[in-house]
């Protein structure tokens, strides 16, 4: 898989992994890379299947295999253990890989991530599923920042947006492959695992998440052993985005607690 590494690369750097959504690009990561960068060696990357990680996703795929991916990843580079950060379905992705070897994680943070489906995000999805199929990607592109965003900062942040689509179209990844990453999602139930999942975690919300609801944060904080949530008040479903500076103060005030 195509990845890249920021930030610190002095030998006693502690490394953390960034997991992104549904788009899967490293890119997402771009305006966090330089306060994260200050304390940790980090890892981004494009998840198979889009971007710059060519793949023909099967039929089945899910967030285990997500995981079992990252974790080739993390052997090619050398990397037995790491901090690991992802948002939405990148949260997901972290909590399978907790499941399936805590041993190689110092840390979980959770950005607006789910532990089961729930009938608000199952509806978003179905939407954002059928502009995909009926009316092409462009419209799918063009409805994603109402998914994303909160209302007036689509309205102030036209040309970045209009800049944004450009590029999503030109790398826009097959239907095949995005509708099995959505199934991969809305499929994704690790509840009954919860409770044997005893990494040190931050669970951050939005409070004003149009996709996933901000209770959904609460219920992964209260059934992982070792969680503190941080709820925030404005950014929607990509805070770190659209208002990061409460987001970077949240993240890097609780790895400071965790004393790097």
């Amino acid at each position: 898989m195509y990845h890249a590494l920021h930030g610190r690369l002095d030998a006693d750097a502690p490394t953390l992994v960034l997991s992104s959504g549904l788009g899967g690009s490293a890119g997402f990561w771009a305006g966090d890379l330089a306060a994260l960068g200050e304390h940790f060696r980090v890892v981004t990357y494009d998840h198979a299947g889009t971007g710059r990680s060519p793949a023909q996703l099967p039929e089945g795929y899910s967030i285990e295999h997500m995981a079992e991916e990252l974790l080739g990843l993390l052997d090619e580079l050398g990397i037995e253990r790491c901090h690991f950060m992802g948002h939405a379905l990148g949260g997901l992705v972290g909590l399978a890989l907790a499941a399936l070897q805590p041993q190689r994680l110092s840390s979980l943070v959770l950005i607006n991530a789910w532990s089961s489906p729930n009938p608000h995000s199952a509806r978003c999805f179905a939407v954002r599923k059928n502009l995909l199929r009926n009316s092409g990607a462009e419209a799918y592109v063009q409805a994603q920042a109402l998914f994303l965003y909160p209302a007036d900062w689509i309205a102030s942040n036209g040309a970045r947006l209009a800049a944004d689509e450009a590029h999503a179209l030109a790398h826009f990844p097959s239907h095949d492959n995005l509708l099995r990453r959505i199934n991969a999602l809305e499929t994704f139930d690790i509840e009954s695992r919860l409770a044997g999942i005893d990494t040190p975690a931050l669970v951050i919300a939005n409070r004003d998440d149009m996709l996933v609801p901000w209770q959904r944060s609460r219920h992964l904080a209260e059934h992982l052993p070792n969680a503190k949530l941080v709820v925030l008040e404005y950014g929607g479903h990509a805070s770190s985005v659209s208002d990061p500076q409460p987001f970077h103060h949240a993240v890097l005030d609780y790895f400071q607690g965790l004393s790097l």
